[in-house]
């Protein structure tokens, strides 16, 4: 097995110090949280995949993934001890405790900034964070360019034949039982979609919290409140179920789930607080005249003979 000449191992090295680089400035970059006018209930586009599905809540059911929820996600436990497990080698800054510390050490001068800690000591914690952070760049230069790398105890240690054969296959989750449900519940959800489009365009948080759960009242509102602060409102009319049909239902102790893909059309537009029709500027987005159809998948919650609840909404 050949080495790599002495100039390729170099270009190596040279090619790894601006990853490093780069992998230190994302760690440490701030959120960018997406600003539009308008997000629109209608199109879907501020509603994609949010709240809760009980123990199905994270399944692959043909739509969009939920990222907005209350659920924890499932984490895989091992079958040899029942703890939490963990991906071979762990993450970039897992592997490298030195640059955790050094992000660590930024998070906290920004804390003690937000919280008016300053003067002195906010100027010392400055200056020996700089001074951490340079002699950490000169030790991360020195280890690539000594051909020594990142070796750390226990980061290359091979896994035993034996274990990776008692990790599989994994446990299967819990999923609850499932249950069939009638025509009339099926009418009972299209009524709801309709009356939560109604809702949503009147801003009308106190009928919205009849239909809903207290988790997706606290989605809407947040919109609602975001649209407000723009100056702007969403409004869906000419709502038009196409389609709807039940995809699923399942019962978990007291509780039953049930899912319906429902596709469906409406004039979605955003207009200007204030504005009325026919004003200039009065529609930010979307067409009066033309409708959009939508595909979405609507899951309900009710206890045993209780009214059904929109639990989580996901875009197909």
């Amino acid at each position: 097995m050949s080495k790599r000449s002495p100039p390729a191992r170099l270009l190596l090295q040279w090619r790894l110090l601006p990853l490093l680089f780069f992998c230190l400035i994302l760690a440490l970059a701030p959120s960018l949280a997406e600003a539009r006018a308008g997000k629109s209930f209608g199109g879907g586009s501020g509603f994609s995949g949010m709240g809760s599905r009980g123990s199905r809540t994270f399944d692959q059911n043909g739509a969009a993934p939920i990222t907005r929820s209350i659920t924890q996600t499932p984490r895989a436990t091992s079958p040899l001890t029942g703890a939490p497990a963990t991906a071979a080698g762990g993450s970039f800054f897992q592997r490298h405790p030195f640059l955790t510390g050094i992000a660590g050490g930024f998070l906290g001068a920004m804390l003690f900034s937000h919280l008016g800690i300053g003067g002195a000591m906010s100027g010392m914690l400055g200056g020996l964070l700089t001074l951490l952070l340079i002699g950490g760049l000169i030790f991360l230069a020195i280890r690539l360019f000594s051909g020594r790398g990142f070796s750390f105890p226990g980061a290359g240690a091979a896994v035993p034949r034996s274990v990776g054969a008692a990790a599989a296959p994994a446990p299967q989750q819990f999923r609850g039982s499932d249950t069939t449900v009638d025509d009339g519940d099926l009418a009972a959800f299209q009524e709801t979609h309709a009356a939560v489009q109604e809702a949503w365009s009147r801003s009308d948080l106190g009928r919205m919290r009849q239909l809903m759960t207290p988790e997706m009242l606290s989605y809407f509102s947040e919109e609602l409140t975001g649209n407000a602060s723009q100056g702007v409102q969403n409004v869906v009319s000419d709502v038009r179920l196409l389609k709807g049909e039940i995809t699923e239902s399942w019962v978990e102790g007291d509780l039953q789930y049930a899912t319906a893909y429902m596709r469906w059309s409406a004039i979605d537009q955003v207009v200007r607080l204030g504005r009325g029709p026919g004003e200039p500027d009065q529609v930010v987005g979307g067409d009066p005249l033309v409708p959009v159809e939508s595909e979405e998948v609507w899951t309900f919650v009710r206890r045993r003979d209780g009214d059904w609840l929109l639990s989580a909404i996901q875009q197909v």
